[in-house]
C-alpha cells in the first residue's frame, strides 16, 4: 500500500485510478496528463446517492425540503474540505507551480473537488458499497452532527425560503465578474431578487461566492427586520 493509501484509508487495486483523482487541472496541463474533472464529476453523484440514502433512511419522519437541506449541508464544498483534513488530502494533491504558489493547497474548492475524485475512483475501483463504507466512515461525525442541527446552514437555502416567505420572487445568481489566472480564478457573484441587484460577493468558485452572497443578502434581511 502506498503512503497515499495509507492516508486515504483504502488500498487500490487499479493505483491509475487514484493518481488521477489526485491530479488537478494546473498539474495536468503542465504534464500534459489527465485530470480529476471526470473523476469529480462522477464523485459528485455518488456522493449525492450515498449521502440521500443514508439521511433518507435514519431521518423517517423529515420532509423533502428538511432532507434536501441537511444534504446541502453534508456535500458542500466546505463541508467535504472539512472531511479531507482528517486524510490530509491537501497534502496529497497533485498541483501545478502557479497553483501550488497561489494557495491552492488550501483552497476548498480544490479540496472538495480531490475528495469527489477519490470517492469516484474507490467506486469505479471496488463499486458502491466500498465507496460507500469508506465514505460513511470519513463522515459519519459530521453527519451524526448534521443530523443534531449542529451544521452551518446552507445560505442559498435558508434565502430562499425567507424570500418565498415574503411573497416574492425566487431568488437568482449571476456571475459579474471573473478574474484571476487559469489556475486560479476567482468569480464574482451578484444575487438578485425580482431581477433586482441585492449584494455581491466574491470566491474560488461560482458555488462558493453564492453562498457568500446569499449569507451577506440574509443577514442584511434579518437585521432590517
Amino acid at each position: 500500500m502506498t503512503e497515499a493509501e495509507k492516508n486515504i484509508g483504502y488500498e487500490f487495486s487499479d493505483k491509475a485510478l487514484l493518481n488521477t483523482a489526485l491530479t488537478h487541472s494546473s498539474y495536468a496541463n503542465e504534464h500534459r496528463m489527465q485530470n480529476n474533472e471526470r473523476l469529480e464529476f462522477l464523485g459528485d453523484s455518488v456522493l449525492s446517492v450515498i449521502i440521500s440514502d443514508y439521511i433518507f433512511k435514519h431521518m423517517r419522519n423529515v420532509n423533502e425540503g428538511d432532507l434536501s437541506r441537511l444534504r446541502a449541508t453534508l456535500v458542500c464544498e466546505g463541508s467535504l474540505a472539512q472531511v479531507a483534513k482528517k486524510i490530509n488530502l491537501s497534502e496529497l494533491i497533485f498541483l501545478g507551480r502557479g497553483e501550488d504558489k497561489t494557495g491552492g493547497r488550501k483552497r476548498p474548492s480544490v479540496i472538495s473537488d480531490a475528495f469527489e475524485a477519490v470517492l469516484g475512483a474507490i467506486y469505479l475501483d471496488a463499486g458502491l458499497e466500498a465507496a460507500r463504507e469508506w465514505l460513511l466512515n470519513l463522515m459519519a461525525d459530521r453527519i451524526e452532527l448534521a443530523l443534531a442541527g449542529g451544521l452551518y446552514s446552507d445560505y442559498k437555502t435558508v434565502l430562499q425560503e425567507w424570500v418565498q416567505r415574503d411573497g416574492r420572487s425566487a431568488v437568482t445568481y449571476s456571475t459579474i465578474k471573473e478574474s484571476g489566472a487559469e489556475h486560479a480564478r476567482r468569480f464574482t457573484v451578484q444575487v438578485e431578487i425580482n431581477g433586482e441587484p441585492q449584494a455581491a460577493a466574491s470566491g474560488h468558485s461560482k458555488k462558493d461566492a453564492e453562498q457568500k452572497a446569499a449569507k451577506i443578502l440574509l443577514e442584511r434581511l434579518k437585521k432590517n427586520n
